[in-house]
């Protein structure tokens, strides 16, 4: 949140919304510096796009929380073994170089994409579907974790991640800026519906037959939901509905259906190369995966050196702690620790 925010500041938001061209903004807008107009509200430039009694620092304040959140989504596809600092770096890299040019081709008025005709209201592509295939490709460059098992199905986990990427669809895509929906309720809840079932049905195929380790299925909730939103808007939007869009296919108009697969197809592909770009050098260079070893015994005792114990409990070794509460397996690493070697309750009980 904080590397993100600053990074807005000074140039993100610039890039993203600043003057330029159809691809990519200027360091205009730096450190938000707007030069006041004649026509200045609250002396600051208009924002032209939205409601002319919105200053645009209330609109960069507000877009901010979309760049904050579109990488934060990405980390759930690499905890537990992606290291700190390579992921701080690749979060300022990512967001200048992905992020932001997405967002002035879809958000901005000035962007290609925008200007093409592609619907995205709530961030479809630009946050969840950027999100998602940078966190697949994320997953397949760190690989899995040391005790992956994608046998190990966690059902009470993925039912309410599928509820959730429903939420999306609905709330995100239909009603999430409060008066400019693209569809009838009806057609909302359909949305909804539909993208619960491809998203369920995703997880189940993943787990089955893919076995890549998204550990949190940052793709399947987010990268899949923001897939079925973007498409099902190219059936079912309205200008009825909402004069600033465009009718859907099913309204008479084919061809928004295409600008919506032209949009879903440039943010996958130009996310996953993004991707792809800067994090295969650092792998290859200076590493970004933690080891086997770190992992098994944890990445709070190796990063930070703290135990679960608490205090008077600490390992002899950041490398090799030992359980303390069980001398007869001194030196042997937490997660790995027999615990069938410890009596049960009664018979320590007993022992006492």
């Amino acid at each position: 949140m904080a590397i993100v925010t600053v990074q807005w500041f000074f140039f993100g938001f610039s890039f993203a919304f600043g003057p330029g061209n159809t691809g990519f903004g200027s360091f205009q807008f730096s450190v938000l510096n707007f030069h006041s107009t004649t026509g200045s509200v609250y002396g600051l430039l208009p924002d032209t796009v939205n409601s002319q009694t919105i200053p645009i620092l209330a609109f960069a304040g507000y877009q901010a929380s979309f760049a904050v959140i579109t990488p934060a989504l990405i980390s759930g596809a690499v905890v537990g073994r992606m290291k700190l600092l390579p992921y701080m770096l690749f979060v300022v890299l990512w967001s200048t170089v992905c992020y932001d040019p997405i967002c002035r081709w879809i958000f901005s008025p000035l962007g290609w994409l925008h200007i093409y005709g592609a619907l995205d209201f709530a961030g479809g592509c630009v946050v969840h579907l950027s999100s998602g295939t940078s966190a697949l490709v994320a997953a397949l460059i760190l690989g899995k974790r040391h005790d992956f098992d994608p046998k190990n199905s966690f059902d009470a986990h993925n039912l309410p991640f599928t509820v959730l990427g429903t939420g999306l669809l609905w709330v995100g895509w239909m009603g999430f800026n409060g008066g400019s929906s693209l569809a009838s309720n009806g057609y909302a809840l359909l949305m909804g519906c539909i993208g619960s079932v491809i998203v369920y049905g995703w997880l189940k195929l993943k787990t089955r037959y893919l076995h890549f380790d998204d550990t949190l299925d940052a793709f399947s909730c987010h990268g899949m939901s923001g897939i079925v939103g973007t498409f099902c808007t190219g059936l079912f939007c309205q200008i009825d509905i909402n004069s600033a869009g465009a009718n859907g296919a099913f309204y008479g108009n084919p061809v928004q259906l295409w600008k919506q697969i032209a949009a879903i197809l440039v943010t996958a592909s130009f996310s996953a190369a993004i991707t792809a770009g800067i994090l295969l050098p650092m792998h290859f260079t200076f590493g970004i995966t933690h080891t086997s070893e770190d992992q098994i015994i944890g990445l709070d005792q190796t990063l930070h050196g703290e135990s679960w114990f608490g205090p008077g409990h600490h390992a002899n070794s950041s490398k090799n702690p030992a359980n303390s509460n069980n001398a007869g397996n001194a030196g042997i690493p937490l997660a790995i620790v027999n615990t069938a070697a410890v009596p049960p309750p009664a018979q320590l009980k007993t022992q006492v």
